[in-house]
């Protein structure tokens, strides 16, 4: 009898002890989840101040900054090829159409050879009658354009008719790429134009690549600068402005980076969440920056506009998978304390099987 209590009593101590020990790995589960959780809440928080929503209204480029390269709105000044019709009051012999020749020179009768580039008409005017001041008294001259030749600035890359477009005034940026015939932001291949920048080339060392998206949209104005002559505008190809959608979804795959493109948008792109997809922790990435964040389509469709991100290039969405995939992750993010915890089970029924025979 003394034996049997005293084996009760041990078996009654090791299941004390095995219920112990199977609440401390509880707890220390428990414990690493909720560390687990908080980490991913700060660096959600945390990563949060890497993405914006879109703002219209923001200006991201001060004007000054491009105010020295900007073309003074002056008077027209002749330059090689103009057409012009020089007229002498009273004197027909002396008047006539001329063409300003490449080395700016046009050629008088009896004044012979002289210049007027980058001459306005009055200046030229005044240069002609001082010309013929040799040979006449109280002239009187005039100047007329008929044809703006050396005025011409070109628009190269993806626009509907790239090529040489002239003006009578020095034409700003936008009037420029209207004149080419607008940009075309859908089809593939040479229809396709990147809003996001473009470059203006001056002379044999000058440079300046534009926020082209910023303009059109209206952000910052002050970048619509005023074009000189011979200027060269080039818009680039838009195949390097992506972004990726991937995961749970219709369609899957590399999409164009249009202005102010938000999350809803490259979502809706690829067909939405597919019936399998957990659209509540979906993910988006910005590699560039290392920075990461949930998002849920229930949160977007109960009208939070500031979870509506917008992206930028090179930016990937991710639309995980429902049931046990989901499970795996938050069980990864907590090892080693997972090992304890199924190891603790497992021994737990194990040794409890083996005490109740």
């Amino acid at each position: 009898m003394l034996k049997r209590r005293s084996a009760g009593c041990d078996s009654e101590k090791r299941s004390a002890s095995l219920a112990k020990t199977q609440i401390s790995f509880c707890l220390i589960a428990v414990l690493a989840l909720q560390i687990a959780v908080a980490a991913g809440q700060q660096g959600s928080s945390k990563n949060q101040e890497g993405f914006r929503t879109p703002d219209k209204a923001q200006s991201f480029t001060a004007p000054e900054l491009l105010a020295q390269f900007s073309a003074d709105d002056d008077e027209y000044t002749l330059g090689e090829g103009d057409e012009i019709t020089v007229e002498v009051w009273d004197h027909p012999e002396l008047s006539g159409k001329q063409a300003v020749g490449p080395d700016g020179r046009i050629t008088l009768s009896q004044a012979g050879p002289i210049k007027i580039a980058n001459l306005s008409r009055e200046d030229a005017a005044k240069s002609i009658r001082e010309s013929f001041s040799r040979y006449y008294s109280g002239l009187v001259v005039t100047v007329k354009v008929d044809s703006y030749t050396s005025n011409r600035v070109f628009v190269l890359g993806r626009v509907m008719k790239p090529g040489i477009l002239q003006f009578e005034t020095p034409p700003t940026l936008l009037e420029a790429v209207t004149r080419a015939g607008g940009l075309p932001v859908g089809g593939s291949g040479a229809e396709k134009a990147a809003l996001a920048r473009c470059a203006i080339f001056r002379g044999r060392d000058r440079v300046v690549w534009i926020e082209l998206r910023r303009l059109l949209t209206g952000d910052n104005l002050a970048l619509n600068i005023r074009l000189k002559r011979n200027d060269i505008v080039y818009i680039p190809d838009s195949d390097d402005q992506l972004v990726y959608v991937l995961g749970e979804v219709h369609t899957p795959g590399a999409y164009r980076l249009t202005p102010n493109m938000t999350f809803l948008d490259a979502l809706s792109l690829a067909g939405g969440p597919t019936t399998d997809a957990n659209s509540n922790k979906m993910k988006i990435v910005r590699p560039n920056r290392n920075l990461e964040r949930d998002v849920s389509l229930k949160d977007l469709l109960a009208m939070k506009p500031a979870l509506n991100i917008s992206l930028n290039e090179g930016d990937i969405i991710y639309v995980p998978k429902r049931g046990l995939a989901n499970f795996g992750y938050i069980v990864e993010k907590i090892t080693p304390f997972t090992t304890l915890l199924l190891f603790g089970s497992t021994f737990g029924k194990a040794f409890g099987g083996s005490t109740t025979k």
